[in-house]
């Protein structure tokens, strides 16, 4: 396999970089001033050298020569700076600036420096520390931690701060099995943001897959690693959310960083010329392409080796399986990530849909792959919200959703909120979106959230009011944490965060999308830690095998079982789980505004308060 990048050998460092349809490609040293060096094309369309002298903490670029032609895909211009797609580190954020689209703009005071990085060898290969079933926390790292009062002032914002005995411990209350990282590689700010002085604070527009972004990770991998060592020793994995379905340098308008400047023909998916947009942000990397699944194989493996991590989501998975045919489950790509030696037990979750054509997957990624569920969260805020017909799918999801999965086991991630939409709490004081802050006129974000405001939109000081989201956001959860399948909770839901009503916050790196610790509601959170604590505890809950009509019995608040025409009507029910060889538990589901008095399965009566979930027995 070939070694690209740079790496160190004895007396200086050897660099390769691919870019088959470049006439020269020079490396450009840059310390303290720039030197070049040409480097040789071999007949594989890589260039290599080997720079004398040059070790671990140098910075370089690259440039390349050759024909500008972007409706052909040939966009050389040796006046770009060009990052390493290879490079492990680099010096400093991307910054959005229009000379980086500028044909003949030399942009060297513009551009990060790669970094020469010398690696310790790969420790030997552990098994991850998660397995399905468990819960997924979403993290985003500088909005989770910027505002921690316990994590010390200069690590706030940093992958060392999850290291930090205070944050370990909300997890640890939780009974978090793996933390889900936000994207954590350098990006770059969406073109747009730079007028109205907005800043990106998502990440998932990447420009290349494995330097970490510095106001991350001042310190770079060590930084990750020294994070996924400390969640291990308490028992908590670590899950990467990574993007290989685009990069930031967008649409054919877009900056000249790096993949752009080498290899873009090649690497992002055109038709007639024309870049394609199945990702929604301006380009589609060509997954089925050789060198690129060779690139995506690399990024993975490096952050298994280097740093631990137990597995990664997909960002707009079904790139990963594209051909010019459309998604094919059993891709190259696919096939290959089930193969490699080093990814092959790592935990794979996918977000199955882009917008590209056909391109809503659900259900259909391979089997040894998790998939993040919108059919669960849809169906249990319809459950929730009061629409009609909605107990039969709310059963379904509650079962694993077997109608999805093939299989034995639920494949399911169930969630009810995540980075995009409403938060949780917004999701019963919101309507309608509320995004004029991102500068879109409030275009932007889902326009159907299946969301409702309890009689009021918005911010509230009516104590009613505020009971009763109070009652809606407890009820949602503990239909999650009684659900099949592995779960997935958002930071912050867990004691009430809110945005607002802005359902697409992804620029605002702010106090809107920052964890407000100090005012956060203890009690919810409490509550949370109780329904974690119960599904720990209680055998017949939780697993990711489905619900066999052997296992579960759907009851009226009468004892008797469901007709299937109460169905359509049904505003309560018992789910009564009886699988063999675990105690029975019953669980009643109450979406009227009153109280309703349930005939358990041990023939005892309980009453079940307004819009609430409830164990009303635990033996019979």
């Amino acid at each position: 396999m070939n070694q690209f990048g740079a790496v160190p050998k004895a007396g200086g460092t050897e660099f390769a970089v691919w870019a088959p349809d470049a006439d020269r490609v020079e490396l450009a040293l840059l310390a303290p001033t720039e030197q070049r060096l040409s480097l040789q094309k071999g007949t594989d369309g890589v260039h290599r050298g080997f720079a004398d002298g040059v070790g671990p903490g140098a910075h370089y670029g690259f440039r390349a020569h050759g024909c500008y032609a972007p409706d052909q895909g040939l966009w050389f211009d040796p006046a770009k700076l060009l990052v390493d797609p290879y490079a492990l580190a680099i010096d400093r954020a991307y910054a959005m600036d229009s000379r980086l689209a500028t044909f003949g703009v030399d942009t060297a005071d513009l551009v990060p420096r790669s970094v020469v990085v010398d690696l310790p060898d790969p420790p030997a290969r552990a098994a991850p520390r998660f397995r399905p079933g468990g819960l997924i926390y979403e993290l985003p790292v500088k909005a989770f931690t910027t505002q921690h009062p316990d994590v010390p002032p200069p690590l706030r914002g940093t992958l060392r701060a999850l290291a930090q005995p205070a944050v370990i411990a909300h997890l640890q209350k939780l009974r978090v099995s793996a933390v889900e990282l936000m994207p954590i590689v350098a990006w770059i700010d969406e073109r747009h943001l730079v007028p109205l002085g907005l800043h990106n604070g998502w990440g998932y527009n990447p420009v290349t897959f494995m330097a970490l972004d510095p106001r991350l990770a001042p310190g770079g991998i060590a930084d990750l690693r020294a994070a996924v060592q400390a969640l291990h020793a308490a028992g908590i994995g670590v899950i990467l959310d990574v993007v290989f379905n685009h990069s930031g340098e967008s649409d054919a308008l877009g900056p000249t960083l790096s993949l752009r400047g080498l290899a873009a023909r090649h690497i992002y998916r055109h038709a007639d010329g024309a870049l394609v947009n199945d990702s929604g942000c301006g380009n589609t990397i060509a997954c089925d392409h050789p060198m690129v699944r060779q690139m995506i194989r690399d990024s993975l493996r490096h952050f298994v080796q280097a740093a631990g991590v137990d597995g990664f989501r997909f960002d707009l998975a079904p790139i990963l399986g594209r051909t010019v045919a459309g998604f094919d489950p059993q891709s190259a790509l696919l096939r290959e990530l089930a193969a490699d030696p080093w990814l092959a037990d790592r935990v794979m979750i996918a977000e199955p849909w882009d917008i590209g054509p056909g391109g809503y997957r659900l259900g259909q990624f391979p089997e040894n792959w998790l998939e993040w569920n919108d059919r669960y969260r849809d169906d249990v805020r319809r459950f929730w919200r009061g629409d009609a017909g909605a107990m039969g799918p709310l059963a379904t999801r509650l079962a694993g959703s077997s109608d999805l999965f093939a299989g034995a086991h639920s494949r399911t991630v169930n969630f009810l909120a995540a980075h995009d939409g409403f938060t949780l709490a917004d999701l019963v004081a919101h309507e309608q979106r509320h995004n004029l802050a991102n500068g879109e006129q409030n275009r932007d974000g889902h326009g159907e959230n299946l969301s409702w405001n309890n009689g009021v939109e918005g911010a509230s000081d009516d104590p009613a009011v505020q009971a009763a989201r109070g009652r809606d956001v407890r009820a949602l959860l503990a239909t999650l944490f009684a659900s099949r399948g592995t779960l997935l909770l958002t930071a912050g839901d867990e004691f009430g965060r809110s945005q607002r009503g802005n359902n697409n916050a992804y620029a605002q790196d702010n106090g809107l999308t920052w964890l407000d610790w100090a005012g956060r509601d203890t009690a919810l959170e409490d509550f949370v830690a109780q329904l974690a604590a119960l599904r720990a505890g209680q055998g017949a809950l939780g697993g990711t095998q489905f619900l066999a009509e052997s296992d579960v019995s759907w009851l009226a608040p009468d004892g008797m079982p469901l007709a299937p025409q109460d169905w359509q009507q049904a505003d309560a029910m018992l789910m009564h789980l009886h699988p063999e060889g675990f105690e029975p538990l019953a669980i009643a589901f109450n979406r009227l505004r009153h109280g309703v008095d349930f005939v358990c399965p041990d023939g005892r009566r309980h009453s079940v308060a307004a819009r609430s979930v409830q164990v009303v027995s635990e033996a019979g």
